[in-house]
């Protein structure tokens, strides 16, 4: 039975998306065998011209399956839609917007289908996607439902949280993308215990065992003791004795400033954090070409570099694919499990 292959969404095509693809599959071939590009022929066709050394061939095909029966050293790529017209490169686009959406919502779909073993995402241009009326800041929201729609239930019964991820460190999110004000106001008892349940879930079946989950509180030195806040008393602390009657071994709440230090010479596996920066700071201060993005509670298993579209150096050829190919290993991993 041959095994499932792995997709790869384009991003957004004004960005370094399909640059780090181009030089992930000319680094990593024997990595990339059986993964294949969701995107535009001609665009991905422009990437290559900005590889140095033997740029790899590509090989547009129609199935999924069909990526294992490109020769070596190709790029496979099922186009989804018509040829998109070229657009230049660091600029926010409508149309690079719309292209990069329906490669993921096609990716997303095949996925649920059981018709790809994983999906990783190029990064997206959040403006592009407002740009082209896509009514989703991101991939998180985009993934969660379409999801949602194929299972025929409600957005708010398919909760997803963030995961970043590097050698050193793993954290997840109560909240991703919203404003700082609506993230404070997103710190909820129930918000909490989903989170600390997701997390639970999803590292337990990655490392095999139950995994030890340190907490990061909201407020300063964790409210130390009311006096700089009452959340960690009145909201954090209750969710997890809760998560701990269900078995969850949830520890904290501990100072926002010290958790991911400990957390980074083992005293926990994952740290839940409150909001999107207090999180997504300390792993990217370690490096962004080591760092993965995983989406937890989907049904499918998706992944995706730790940095975004770079405008500012797109077209240059001096894009680093390293952290694509660390999100495409952990999919290898996830989809394993």
């Amino acid at each position: 039975m041959v095994a499932l292959p792995i997709a790869i969404s384009m991003g957004d095509a004004a960005g370094i998306g399909p640059e780090i693809i181009a030089k992930a599959f000319q680094a990593e071939p024997a990595l990339l065998q059986g993964c294949f590009v969701v995107g535009d022929v001609g665009l991905m066709r422009r990437a290559l011209a900005l590889l140095a050394g033997v740029a790899p061939a590509l090989a547009p095909i129609a199935t999924p399956q069909q990526a294992w029966q490109v020769p070596p050293r190709c790029i496979p790529v099922l186009q989804p839609g018509p040829d998109t017209p070229a657009m230049p490169y660091g600029a926010i686009s409508a149309a690079a917007g719309r292209l990069a959406a329906d490669c993921v919502a096609w990716g997303a779909r095949a996925a649920l289908r059981g018709e790809v073993a994983a999906l990783v995402t190029a990064p997206v241009h959040k403006e592009a996607l407002s740009a082209a009326g896509v009514p989703y800041p991101g991939h998180t929201e985009l993934l969660q439902a379409e999801a949602a729609a194929h299972a025929g239930r409600p957005v708010a019964e398919m909760p997803v949280r963030m995961m970043l991820a590097n050698p050193e460190l793993r954290t997840v999110l109560v909240s991703i993308h919203v404003s700082l004000r609506a993230a404070l106001d997103a710190v909820t008892f129930d918000n909490v215990l989903q989170t600390l349940r997701i997390t639970h879930a999803a590292l337990a079946a990655l490392l095999g065992r139950a995994p030890r989950i340190g907490v990061a509180g909201l407020n300063p030195h964790a409210g130390e003791g009311g006096l700089f806040g009452r959340e960690e008393i009145e909201t954090i602390a209750p969710a997890m004795a809760a998560a701990r009657t269900e078995g969850i071994d949830a520890q904290g709440p501990y100072a926002p400033d010290t958790v991911f230090m400990r957390a980074r010479t083992g005293a926990f596996d994952v740290v839940v954090a409150m909001y999107h920066d207090q999180g997504l700071i300390p792993v990217k201060y370690l490096g962004v070409e080591q760092g993965v993005n995983v989406t937890l509670g989907l049904p499918l298993v998706r992944t995706s570099p730790d940095h975004g579209t770079a405008f500012d150096i797109a077209g240059t050829g001096r894009a680093d694919a390293r952290s694509l190919v660390e999100a495409l290993r952990m999919a290898r991993q996830l989809a394993r499990g």
